[in-house]
Parts: structure tokens; sequence; C-alpha cells
């Protein structure tokens, strides 16, 4: 299991390359939830998500050999974007594969850093055409989640948050493969154990609930949610394994919620958040993030703010 050391290296291999993320005060969410509420805006970082910073340790650490080799991964968006930037800064080839109905905006984006994008079938379907690729080419896998430095690298906004807001009670961190959250809880809980890590999943997409429920990192065989960067298909064994030993306690949203939260986000806060993005919002608004105090301050995640204009105007309809 990674250490805060482990994160706090990753932050020196990827200073000067990442934003310092903003960590800010929301006098309207505060007043919904009854207790201080601070956003960190991980929808400002490079590529409009957190994803660069554990794809840029990720990749730091290659060696001349695998460097030379290129690199494959998968992604519903927000990760092919950060091995993608990643790629380019490092002078990587660089191959991502989505699934069919993943975001135009996204794998244009990706393109647009120079990697190579390949949409194939749902995000199970993707994942065979990521593993029958890279026998096929020789490539290094950068795995979305389940990789010990990726996890380190996603870390680095739990250092952040102890830096800005030392007495912190609450973390609110959005799940999908659990990549985020793990780094998270290694930062929050190892430096600060008397806070408390919460994490959020989409009903439709509840792969850690299934993992915690079995006692064994699970795997869905659908899902069905708006918040596709929250939908992976499988829970990584490392990150259930931090989950279980770091996470307090794991909740759940629908789209209804996470639409409206993404309303309030954009009309109340100014912030442009993606469904993905807005899942912990949403669990904070409907009152599901507990306390123990009651008035303890609470960092909300919002994980990333790519989503298309296309798109936008449906995702903020009433359901």
């Amino acid at each position: 299991m990674i250490s805060v050391a482990d994160i706090e290296a990753a932050r020196e291999r990827t200073r000067g390359h990442l934003h310092r993320t903003p960590l800010v005060g929301s006098a309207t969410l505060s007043r919904m939830a009854g207790r201080p509420v601070f956003l960190k805006l991980e929808n400002f970082q490079k590529t409009g998500s957190f994803k660069p910073r554990g794809a840029l340790n990720n990749m730091s650490q290659l060696d001349a050999g695998q460097r030379a080799r290129g690199v494959i991964t998968i992604s519903a968006g927000n990760h092919a974007q950060g091995v993608s930037y990643a790629a380019s800064l490092l002078g990587i080839r660089a191959v991502v594969v989505m699934p069919a109905s993943a975001s135009r905006l996204k794998a244009e984006a990706a393109r647009g850093y120079g990697a190579e994008v390949i949409q194939h079938g749902d995000m199970a379907g993707a994942f065979r055409k990521l593993e029958e690729l890279q026998q096929e080419r020789g490539l290094v896998l950068v795995h979305p989640f389940d990789d010990d430095q990726t996890i380190a690298g996603q870390g680095t906004v739990g250092l952040e948050i102890l830096e800005d807001l030392p007495d912190v009670e609450t973390v609110v961190v959005g799940i999908g493969g659990g990549g985020l959250i793990s780094g998270v809880a290694v930062a929050i809980k190892q430096m600060r154990p008397v806070a408390r890590v919460v994490g959020v999943e989409p009903t439709g997409a509840a792969v850690m609930h299934l993992s915690r429920a079995q006692g064994s990192p699970a795997r869905l065989e659908k899902m069905s949610t708006i918040a596709d960067g929250l939908a992976a298909p499988f829970a990584g064994a490392r990150n259930f394994e931090i989950v279980q030993k770091y996470v307090d306690d794991l909740v759940l949203v629908d789209d209804a919620g996470i639409r409206a939260a993404m309303r309030i986000l954009l009309e109340r806060c100014k912030v442009l958040a993606e469904p993905a993005g807005a899942a912990a919002t949403a669990a904070l608004l409907e009152g599901k993030i507990g306390s123990r105090t009651g008035t303890g301050r609470t960092v909300v995640i919002v994980s990333g703010g790519n989503v298309g204009m296309e798109t936008l105007s449906d995702l903020l309809k009433s359901p």
C-alpha cells in the first residue's frame, strides 16, 4: 500500500507541469448543508480533471525502453486526456481506447494532445480491445486506477486539501474504479486520522458498494448512469484494499440528484461540473454525508468539468 511519502514524491515529479487547484468556500452550499463547505476545484486542473496527476506521475517513471515502446490506456474520457497530455510532455507515443459512446469532446481533446484514439464497443468491449492491442503492439499499460503510481499521483489532491484546510473534518470523493479516493484517503487518513473520508457512487454503477458487500473487488455486468467518469466496470484490487482500510462510508446518488447538483454548482457557485464531478456535491445536498460534530468543515471534490455544449443543456434539464 502506498504511503504519504509516495504521494509527496509524486508531487515533486509533477511539479511545474500541473496546476495547484483552488479550494474555495461556498456560502450557498454551506447554508444548504448546515456546515462550512469548501469545493476542491479539479475541473480547473490541466485537461479539465484530476486525471493528469496520476498519469504524469506514472509515466514519468517509465524507463527508456518502455517509453520507446509507447503506452496504452482505457478511459471514458478524462484519463484518456490525462495520459495524452502526459505523453505530449514526455515525448511518448500514446494509444487510448474509449467506448464507442464516449464523449466526442473528450475524444477530440485526447487527439488534440497527439494520442491515437480508438473507440470500440461498450466499456467491457473496450477493455477487451485494450488487451488485444497491448499484446499486438507491445505497449505499456497506464492503468486508470489500479496502479500504485497512478494512485500516488491522485493523492496529491489530498495533500493540497490538508495544506489549505488543516482542520478539515470530512472529505467527499466520487468513485469510479477507485483511483482518486484511494490516493486522497491515504493522504488524509495518514496525515489527519480524525478526518472522515466518504465515497460517492452512482446507483447505476456502484461497484465499490458491491465490493464492500462481498468482501472482494467486484465486477459489474452492466452500468447505467449519466456520470460516465464514474462508470468503471470493476473495482481495482489496490483501490479496494485502501477503501476497506481508510474510507469511512460509501453512499449512493441517482442521476436526478447529480443533475440537480450540476445546476446548483453552475447557477449558485459559477462552477461547471460534468456529472462525475458533481456526484460528491449531490450526496452533500441530499443530506447523505454525516458529520461527527454536525458543523465540521467539509471538502467536496469537483473532480472534473469536461462536458460538451451539445449535451450540457440536456443534462441540466429537470428529470
